[in-house]
C-alpha cells in the first residue's frame, strides 16, 4: 500500500476511502496503462519511492482487470469498506448507546432519500449513497464548478454523520466500542 493511502487508512476510513475512489478514477484516465501511469504520476515520486509506486499501481490496475471494474465500478477492497462502514451503521442505529449518531443519522437522512432519488439508486446502501455525495462534490471541486449554498449545508451535514461514523470505526477496531448489552 503506498504511503498516502496507509497514513490515510490509519487516520481517516472516510478520506481513505475518497482516496482509493480517486486513484481508481486516476488509473482509468490512464486507460489502464502502466506507461502512462508512469509518465504521468510515477515519474513526479522520488527514486527511493519510485519501485512501492509501480508495484502499488501495478497491483491496482491488475485487480480492477480481474475484478471487471476497469471502466466503471469499484475494487472490492473499497467495497468491502462501504460493506463494514454499513454493518456498523445499521448496529450503531439499532443500538440504544448512540443518541448522538443517532441524531447526526437523522439530521442527515431528508439529504440521502433525495440523492438516491435523484441518483436512480434506490437499493444501494445510504452510505455508499453519502460517499457518493462526498466524492461527487469532491470532483466538482476539483473542476473549480460552483456548488450551489444548498447542495454545500447537505454535503457539510452528510460530511458531520460521515466522520462519526468513522470516529466510531475505529473505535470499534481497536475494541472501544461497546455495542452490546455490557
Amino acid at each position: 500500500m503506498n504511503r498516502i493511502a496507509q497514513q490515510l487508512k490509519e487516520k481517516s476510513i472516510v478520506e481513505y476511502l475518497l482516496y482509493m475512489w480517486s486513484e481508481e478514477d486516476l488509473i482509468r484516465a490512464n486507460h489502464c496503462d502502466m506507461d502512462q501511469i508512469e509518465a504521468l504520476i510515477i515519474s513526479q515520486f522520488s527514486e527511493v519511492d519510485k519501485p512501492s509506486m509501480r508495484e502499488w499501481y501495478g497491483n491496482l490496475i491488475t485487480m480492477m482487470e480481474e475484478e471487471n471494474v476497469r471502466d466503471k465500478g469499484h475494487l472490492q477492497i473499497n467495497t468491502n469498506v462501504i460493506i463494514n462502514l454499513t454493518d456498523l451503521h445499521n448496529e450503531l442505529c439499532n443500538s440504544p448507546k448512540f443518541p448522538f449518531y443517532s441524531a447526526a443519522y437523522f439530521k442527515a437522512l431528508p439529504f440521502i432519500v433525495e440523492l438516491r432519488t435523484r441518483n436512480g439508486h434506490k437499493d444501494e446502501p445510504e452510505i455508499e449513497t453519502c460517499f457518493e455525495a462526498m466524492y461527487g462534490i469532491l470532483l466538482l471541486r476539483l473542476q473549480k464548478k460552483a456548488v450551489s449554498k444548498d447542495t454545500s449545508r447537505a454535503i457539510q451535514v452528510i460530511k458531520e454523520f460521515l466522520m462519526i461514523l468513522g470516529e466510531y470505526y475505529y473505535d470499534d477496531k481497536h475494541g472501544k466500542l461497546k455495542l452490546g448489552d455490557d
